[in-house]
């Protein structure tokens, strides 16, 4: 039986590229290559589309060659420039593993949807409606979900520190990481921040702050038929969680440690894991998604935000909550190829 071509595509001109590579790099050592052929694509960090051996550290110094996905469904795949002629390369399947601003915000997702080609993951409604975490938290309110209470700032607008309650959250409304996050304790301080995010996005998220655990929910699926990973806790030494911004990540971070399975009640697990999966249905998210919530001292739920491709590197927490629960990579990736391809859950 011949094996289903896959495009792997990689990298991406966003903060979160460096996080991408790896995140393919794990991708790669747990993809099976009986099963499935790959075609890895590498986007340079100013957005040059590679056909290259693999996602290593050192990818776009090696045999590369220029490549577009093209939007002609008559094609189904790339066109690979090699000798100064193009040839087609017929793809089954895309696997998008890049996070990010044109990663996970549906531009790419768009792109596929012209090609014609099954991929995996959130569509371009969901993938743009979650990158927004104020319209992610309009619909999630409309579906009687917690979150926090915001404000968003735009343009040139202004927002009068006096009118909120202190400590609040600045962050950009637009973002995958955590660049560009700030905790607010004084009034004064709040312009500040609010150019600090401005840096990565022009519209700007405030929120008040939740007293409470970070926690999280791995989701896998299509709606009705979903499947809930642990859940995980993550333990603060001191300030608040980041992400994306270590030096070495793999070592772990300076201030957090990811609990999994979580140190939480079991009636407390249950509910999380059902408030996820509402979450995940009310923001149209198929295939995979990440959500992130805080657990309140009172055992409420508040949804914090949706990861649609979250990352997949040796310490990212999507695989380990997965892995957790008794599914490991290698089958989560097989998983959401055969969703892509099917729509159907295995």
């Amino acid at each position: 039986m011949a094996r289903l071509t896959v495009g792997i595509v990689f990298g991406g001109s966003s903060e979160e590229h460096a996080v991408s590579v790896k995140s393919a790099q794990e991708v790669a050592r747990n993809l099976d290559t009986e099963k499935y052929q790959p075609f890895f694509v590498g986007i340079t960090k100013d957005g040059a589309w590679r056909l290259c051996d693999g996602p290593g550290p050192d990818w776009e110094n090696g045999d590369c060659r220029p490549v577009v996905l093209s939007p002609d469904r008559s094609v189904h795949g790339l066109l690979v420039l090699e000798q100064g002629r193009y040839r087609t390369v017929r793809l089954d399947v895309v696997l998008p593993v890049l996070h990010g601003t044109l990663g996970e915000d549906g531009a790419t997702q768009g792109l596929l949807e012209l090609s014609g080609i099954p991929y995996v993951g959130c569509d371009v409604q969901s993938s743009a409606l979650c990158m927004d975490k104020s319209l992610a938290y309009v619909v999630a309110r409309s579906a009687g979900i917690a979150t926090p209470d915001f404000w968003t700032v735009t343009g040139d607008e202004t927002i009068d520190p006096g009118s909120l309650e202190y400590p609040v959250f600045v962050k950009p409304a637009r973002s995958g990481s955590s660049l560009g996050v700030s905790k607010v304790s004084r009034p004064e301080d709040l312009a500040t921040a609010v150019e600090s995010a401005r840096r990565y996005d022009t519209k700007v998220l405030i929120e008040a702050a939740v007293v409470g655990s970070e926690i999280g929910c791995a989701i896998l699926g299509n709606d009705p038929d979903l499947i809930a990973g642990e859940v995980d806790r993550i333990a603060l030494s001191h300030g608040f969680f980041r992400i994306h911004q270590e030096e070495e990540p793999e070592s772990g971070s300076e201030n957090s440690t990811p609990v999994v399975p979580a140190d939480i009640p079991a009636k407390q697990r249950s509910l999380v894991q059902e408030t996820a999966k509402a979450v995940y249905r009310a923001l149209g998210c198929r295939g995979l998604s990440r959500v992130d919530m805080f657990l309140k001292e009172d055992g409420d739920v508040v949804l914090n935000e949706v990861n649609t491709l979250p990352g997949m590197t040796s310490y990212s927490r999507y695989p380990r909550m997965m892995a957790a629960a008794g599914l490991p990579l290698s089958e989560v990736i097989d998983r959401t190829l055969s969703l892509a391809l099917t729509g159907k859950l295995r």
